[in-house]
This record gives structure tokens, C-alpha cells and sequence, in this order.
């Protein structure tokens, strides 16, 4: 798919967050506006995947998204690449819906492999999944997306020092590194140092993506990082995003990591955002 094919299903991807969780009054637009170049890229362009969706993903590129609250963009990107019906993204958080807050695999939905509402763990799970890929035989890689917040989970550190150990090699996992989460900013709250000096001292091989929001480098950046793979060592991409990226008011700012826009709100994000392939 060319660059502004994927630039247009971004910026639908933006409209279905924004629909979505002002919908139900509740959901996380920050995060997911800010890593929507990343899911685009990799479900329309990078990946080799199936939406007649099996859950051992034998024979596919497997994903696992570890900071599940950006389910608007997990959720919106699932449905428009074909996995299960556009239209069911107007039950996003609603009673029933299989489509809650955070990913479970207890409602059966197409292209989620784990719960990931419990941060921290999706590191873990990655290496199990690319691990057991590689003893297996299955040429195909394991993609995983954390929040740079979420390093601060120790279960992370024990997974990346495994993962070197066991030159899992076949796991490309990338850091959103946007500096906020839920009570402000990552080096406020717990400054992370260097991402780049650890994971090098763990004994990965580190990508720094400068831009995640610009989909050229995104999409350049996760075609060398599967350049990468199969040379001994697991592979990070140092991600750099904007949270809120596409919507003015919400960009740069750890306010809108997990509250809803009011009515005006919306009507001013969607001004910016001008439909591309339809809404739901």
C-alpha cells in the first residue's frame, strides 16, 4: 500500500478514536492518537497476517499490544483491515460489547491474542510467543507495542534480559516514548535515563525512531528493524510520539491520557480530521 493510502487510513483511525470514546464518555485518546502511524503501518503495510484470524498464529506475523488501554486505535485498526465488522465500533465500552476498555481474549475477538489491561506483562508474552516460534521452526516474527511509562513495571526488565539471553531474535518490540502517562511526565514521575543505553546493556539491538509520527519513517523503520531480525539479538524501536498527535488541544500533554471530549471537543477534533474512508 502506498504512503497516502496509509495516510489516509490514518486519519480515519483518528476519527474512529475520537468517535469512540466520546461516544461512551470514557477510553484513552491520548496514546492511541499518538501511535496510530505505528498500527497502520504495521497491519496494512509491514506485517504478514490473517484476518480469517486463528489464535496460535502459526505460519503469520503475530502482534501483541502490552499497553492495552489504547484499545480506540487496536480496536479501529482491527476492524478496518478486516478482522470483524466496521460497524461494531459502535459498541466500543458498552455492555456486552466485545469491545471493552482494555483487550480480553474471554469475548473472542479477532486479533486479540491476549488480556492486556495489566501493564507490564506484554513484554513477557512476546518473548514466550517468539521463543516458541523459533522452536517451532516458524520463519515469521513477533511485532509487541509498550508505552515508555510502562517500563517502569519490573516484569519488563526481566522479560528484555531473557529475551537477549535466549537470542530471541525473531521479537521487534517498539517503545511509544512520548514522556507522559497517567500522573504527568515519565520523568517526573520516574525518569526512565537513557531507554537506548539499557537496552543495549540488556543486549538488544536499538532503533531510534525520531518522528513516530511521520509515517514515511515509520514505515522505513519497521522494514530495517526486519532487517534486523535473525542476527542474534532481539530488536527495540525507540518510538517518539506526540500523545493526542492529529488533535490541536489534546497533543503533548498527559491530560488526555485517559478522558473523554465533550461535544464541542469533538466537533473540533473532526474539523481536523477530514473523513477519508467513511465512519462507522
Amino acid at each position: 500500500m502506498d504512503l497516502n493510502n496509509l495516510k489516509d487510513i490514518a486519519t480515519q483511525v483518528r476519527r474512529d478514536i475520537v468517535r469512540m470514546v466520546h461516544a461512551v464518555q470514557s477510553g484513552h485518546p491520548g496514546g492511541s492518537l499518538g501511535c496510530t502511524e505505528y498500527m497502520v503501518a504495521l497491519y496494512f503495510h509491514v506485517m504478514k497476517h490473517n484476518p480469517e484470524f486463528k489464535m496460535d498464529g502459526v505460519g503469520e506475523d503475530i502482534f501483541f499490544l502490552s499497553n492495552g488501554h489504547i484499545s480506540p486505535v487496536f480496536y479501529s485498526v482491527l476492524a478496518r483491515s478486516g478482522y470483524f465488522p466496521i460497524s461494531e465500533l459502535a459498541t466500543f465500552r458498552k455492555i456486552s460489547s466485545r469491545l471493552q476498555g482494555h483487550p480480553t481474549t474471554h469475548e473472542h475477538l479477532p486479533g486479540v491474542r491476549i488480556a492486556s489491561g495489566s501493564l507490564g506483562q506484554g513484554m513477557s508474552v512476546a518473548c514466550g510467543a517468539a521463543l516458541s516460534k523459533k522452536l517451532n521452526g516458524d520463519k515469521q516474527l513477533v511485532f509487541s507495542l509498550h508505552g515508555d511509562g510502562e517500563l517502569q513495571e519490573g516484569q519488563n526488565w526481566e522479560a528484555i534480559m531473557f529475551a537477549a539471553h535466549h537470542k530471541i531474535d525473531n521479537l521487534i518490540a517498539t517503545i511509544d516514548v512520548n514522556g507522559q502517562q497517567i500522573d504527568g511526565p515519565t520523568d517526573k514521575v520516574m525518569n526512565l535515563g537513557s531507554l537506548r543505553a539499557k537496552f543495549e546493556a540488556f543486549g538488544w539491538h536499538v532503533i531510534e525512531l525520531q518522528d513516530g509520527n511521520d509515517m514515511q519513517a515509520v514505515v522505513k523503520t519497521l522494514e530495517a528493524a526486519k532487517g534486523e531480525s535473525g542476527k542474534g539479538k532481539p530488536v527495540c524501536i525507540l518510538m517518539h510520539t506526540s500523545m493526542g498527535k492529529g488533535v490541536d488541544f489534546m497533543e503533548g500533554t498527559h491530560e488526555w491520557h485517559g478522558i473523554a471530549p465533550s461535544d464541542k471537543q469533538l466537533e473540533a477534533a473532526l474539523a481536523q480530521l477530514p473523513m477519508t474512508l467513511g465512519d462507522y
